[in-house]
């Protein structure tokens, strides 16, 4: 077979990239997005489907591209039988929940801002679950925090609906935080982040002293994203997402990403006192609280929200047990989780949806109205509460078998066959309440709507699911004896131990114990009500909404007192303060400085020139800050410190920079003509004696302190990089212009970063700037109108007959870029000068006339050029942004250089002229919506 059919990452992105296909979609039909996304998650499936025999061959696929070797971060994918089993529940009950969500959604609804989310979402939990890096996994595991918080607040009119998002995103991201932490501490010791390495590590990584630390951090994102307590409150509050959301991430993702790590780090983490403690301990106060506030619930989502809490803690417990056996049967449950809770949510789901209410007080006798949901919703709580012939049966047979062999660990394990029992019969409880107070127990009470079975297409997921229950319940081995197999063996591994899924073992102790849980749980359900009054009597409601609420204020409280004190609404006093603490520093570290303060490097002498240059920079600088109440004077003296440096630059033989710099100046010295337009034109002169004192008593001191360092810096022998730069500019980067070589090769993903930046900070003004409506002052500061004729013909003609000129000397610039002074950057300023020069000299409408192209596309496909160059890099097995050149003889020209950089520069022109265009074509748009209601206010 070929592997290379395979690709890895393509199932993980293809989610990401049907995402806004989804939602664009649904603007010629609404129903048009639930098709994308089927299709988009069919897609993924199918090209899973090549490399599904692979880990059933006892093969693990690993696909890997480098991408910053120097700390260990690749981009890498990993398919082995526990990838490949969460990956089928992701997709398979993504499915399933996506023809769901087209009947569930009202036509109030957006569907396409819906299964864009979900899409989103489906990607992060794919990624987490296929990454072989570990640094990757996290980025994955974030990107679910932030998925799951547009989800759970999709309907953003809700109050609880925002607030449960937010809660969801704190924790699970505060978890992130700490797991990220802990990753790199794992990668540290076990010198890679990349799983293979790490998985066979176990032994070294137990024994280290930052083991438990690291332990600790790892367990903190797990519980946080698992809802273990004392992380549990937040998973109940994302109830307030639509109902395919919640059966979503309760069955097959966001909090299956906490079990998933428990799985995957278990032959690494498992095996220690520490971990028991830990994993176990959290999972059994969880499965018990679970089930217990379960029952109590009179929403039909809450109860289920809390019934998941208890699974979660059952599961997590097996996987603390640390035993072979026990991690079987925590991974049977999680499949069988997955299809009676998808399915029990769904049914909730129905219910409000052609009920109009989720209140089991109100919800009765619901049997005689929907008897074909009333028989699935009985089939999938008889499973959950382990009912024999139902797959929930076997694994729960399986968990009080491994309970019984931990009983025997210690002198107190013994209560752990009892614990568990008790939960167990809190689940029967809670489940029997589930199927008798809704389908049974007399007649609806208040109800908004009469109810009815929802269409047919609804029930065809819940349908599938119901199936499977009953299908592995009484053919285990069949339905799921080979991918469990090949799961297991991916979590410990080593080969799977022998296990059994018997429908009958024989009378034995875990069976006794079932008949027990069986019995109690009747009977308490049967006296529920004297249960309900001792409870709302007896124990005391806590909310934990109200305490995080309250922890959240008091952060917020404090983090606005810090802010005022440092920041009083002054650029002066906040600059002070930045000013004093490097000043602080600074003397801090001469103080610690015991050689002398200047070394004994020859410096250069002080020619004429040199010595002019800094004079008029030192004299520039000095009027700017005196005159700076006078802005344009200001705006100018600013202009030359900028000119005066560019000409240091081209004294000291830095080119590149020079023409930077001076393209820099002309953009910025024209933006900053066209802001000052709307404001005064004079500042008000600082009055007070006291704080002139202070800022230039800081200023000097900073100013001094600068100096000082410079000189001991450059008058000591030192080692530059430049060197390395120098000499493998030509030979690594093909290149003779070592600066340009340098972003677009060596620092390439630094230059990415920047242009992504310069494209937001574009965006974010033009957003800024779009529609606003700001009156220019009608005159002078000497009271003379302003021109009505802001175009003079002259300068039209004059621009027209530039333009051509200024355009070809960009191109020129750009293509010599590589090997003389120039490049995207310069190419795109000077390029974007051009053309602001015909809005300045002709109008907006006229020019907007001839230049149809909208910026947004220009700043896309130059972001898109830049991260194809990275891929296409990758994709050829090298690391993210390498660059390749050969040279070519071409008829009459000759030799020819051609650079896969020139791509990546071309997507930097792009962003540049695009950025820049965007941000002063909107301010002088600002400016000529201020001049036509003028001109319309003296007409």
């Amino acid at each position: 077979m070929n592997l290379l059919a395979v690709n890895l990452p393509l199932i993980v992105l293809i989610p990401f990239a049907g995402a806004p296909l989804a939602a664009w979609v649904t603007r010629y039909n609404r129903l048009a997005s639930a098709w994308a996304a089927s299709l988009i998650t069919l897609l993924s499936l199918l090209l899973l489907l090549p490399a599904i025999q692979l880990p059933f061959n006892d093969q693990v696929l690993i696909q890997q591209w480098s991408w910053m070797p120097s700390i260990g971060l690749d981009f890498a994918f990993r398919l082995d039988g526990l990838a490949l089993l969460f990956t089928l529940l992701i997709l398979l009950i993504g499915l399933l929940v996506i023809l769901y969500a087209r009947y569930y959604l009202s036509p109030a609804d957006s569907m396409g801002r819906f299964f864009s989310y979900l899409l989103m979402f489906m990607g992060s939990m794919l990624g987490i679950v296929l990454s072989e890096n570990l640094i990757q996994l996290v980025i994955f595991w974030e990107l679910t925090s932030l998925t799951s918080f547009l989800l759970i607040s999709y309907w953003q009119h809700q109050q609880d609906a925002r607030d449960g998002a937010r809660m969801a995103l704190a924790v699970t991201g505060a978890g992130g935080l700490a797991m990220l932490a802990g990753v790199i501490m794992l990668g540290q010791m076990a010198g890679s982040y990349n799983l293979s390495q790490v998985l066979t590590a176990g032994d070294m990584i137990r024994q280290h002293e930052w083991y438990l630390p690291m332990l600790m951090l790892i367990l903190l994102g797990v519980f946080t994203k698992s809802a273990q307590f004392p992380f549990h409150f937040w998973l109940p509050h994302a109830m307030a997402a639509p109902t395919p959301v919640s059966a979503y991430l309760h069955s097959a993702t966001m909090v299956k990403a906490g079990i998933f790590m428990l799985a995957r780090l278990f032959p690494v983490l498992s095996g220690t006192e520490a971990w028991s403690w830990l994993v176990g301990g959290a999972g059994m106060f969880t499965m018990v609280l679970g089930a217990y506030t379960a029952l109590f619930k009179h929403d039909l989502k809450g109860l289920l929200a809390y019934s998941t809490i208890s699974h979660l803690g059952l599961i997590t417990l097996l996987f603390g047990f640390g035993t072979q056996l026990a991690a079987v049967a925590a991974i049977f449950h999680i499949i069988n989780h997955a299809t009676f809770k998808a399915s029990l949510f769904m049914v909730a789901g129905i219910i409000d949806h052609e009920s109009g209410s989720r209140d089991m007080r109100k919800l009765n006798g619901l049997f005689k109205y929907m008897p074909h949901t009333a028989l699935l919703a009985m089939i999938a709580a008889a499973a959950m509460a382990g009912v024999p012939l139902l797959n929930g049966f076997l694994s729960k047979e399986m968990f009080f078998d491994q309970a019984l062999h931990a009983s025997g660990t210690n002198s107190l394990a013994w209560a752990i066959p009892v614990v568990v029992t008790l939960g167990a019969v809190f689940s029967v409880a809670y489940s029997l309440r589930f199927i008798h107070d809704v389908f049974f127990n007399g007649e609806p009470r208040g109800l908004p709507k009469t109810p009815h079975e929802p269409p047919r297409f609804m029930k065809i997921p819940v349908d599938i699911l119901v199936v499977l229950c009953l299908g592995v319940g009484m053919a285990p081995m069949l339905l799921v004896g080979p991918i469990l197999s090949v799961a297991v063996a991916g979590s410990l591994q080593v080969t799977p131990p022998q296990f059994s899924l018997a429908i009958w073992h024989g009378f034995s102790l875990p069976l006794l114990m079932s008949f027990i849980a069986m019995s109690l749980g009747i009977t308490i359900y049967c006296f529920r009500e004297k249960l309900f009054r001792w409870h709302d009597t007896n124990l005391p409601r806590v909310d934990a909404r109200v305490m995080f609420n309250a922890v959240l204020h008091g952060l917020l409280v404090s983090a606005g007192r810090i802010t005022r004190f440092f920041d009083r609404g002054s650029l002066q006093h906040a600059a002070s303060w930045i000013l004093f603490t490097a000043v602080a520093a600074a003397l801090y570290g001469f103080s610690q400085f015991d050689s002398p303060l200047l070394g004994n490097r020859t410096l250069l002498d002080i020619d004429g020139v040199t010595l002019s240059m800094a004079a008029a920079l030192m004299l520039a600088c000095l009027l700017t800050v005196l005159l700076h109440h006078q802005r344009l004077v200001a705006l100018i003296t600013v202009g030359v410190v900028g000119l005066i440096i560019s000409l240091g630059f081209v004294k000291f033989s830095a080119p590149d920079l020079a023409l930077t710099q001076l393209s820099v100046e002309v953009v910025t010295i024209v933006l900053l003509l066209l802001a000052l337009f709307f404001l005064p034109q004079h500042t008000s002169q600082e009055r007070s004696r006291k704080r002139l004192s202070r800022d230039l008593i800081i200023s000097t001191a900073a100013g001094i302190g600068v100096m000082l360092l410079a000189m001991a810096v450059m008058s000591r022998d030192y080692m530059p990089i430049s060197g390395f730069f120098l000499d493998n500019s030509k030979p690594g980067g093909g290149g003779s212009n070592v600066v340009n070589v340098i972003l677009v090769d060596f620092r390439g993903f630094d230059t990415m970063g920047e242009i992504v930046v310069l494209a937001l900070a574009g965006l974010g003004i033009f957003a800024m700037l779009q529609n606003l409506q700001l009156l220019a002052p009608p005159s002078d500061i000497e009271g003379r109108e302003w021109s009505h004729d802001p175009h003079p013909p002259i300068m039209q003609t004059l621009t027209r007959l530039l333009f051509p000129l200024m355009l070809l000397v960009a191109v020129f610039i750009f293509l010599r870029g590589h090997n003389l002074p120039g490049g995207g950057f310069i190419a795109g300023l000077i390029a974007a000068v051009a053309l602001i020069s015909q809005y300045l000299a002709n109008g907006i409408a006229w020019t907007n006339a001839r230049i149809k192209v909208d910026m947004h596309w220009i700043i896309g496909f130059g972001l898109m050029a830049a991260v194809i160059t990275g891929v296409v890099s990758m994709l050829l097995a090298y690391p993210f942004l390498t660059s390749a050149f050969t040279y070519l003889h071409w008829p009459l020209v000759g030799k020819f250089e051609v650079a896969s950089a020139i791509a990546f520069d071309l997507g930097v022109f792009l962003v540049v002229v695009g950025a820049t265009v965007l941000i002063l074509v909107e301010l002088g748009k600002l400016s000529h919506a201020s001049h036509h209601i003028q001109q319309q206010e003296h007409e």
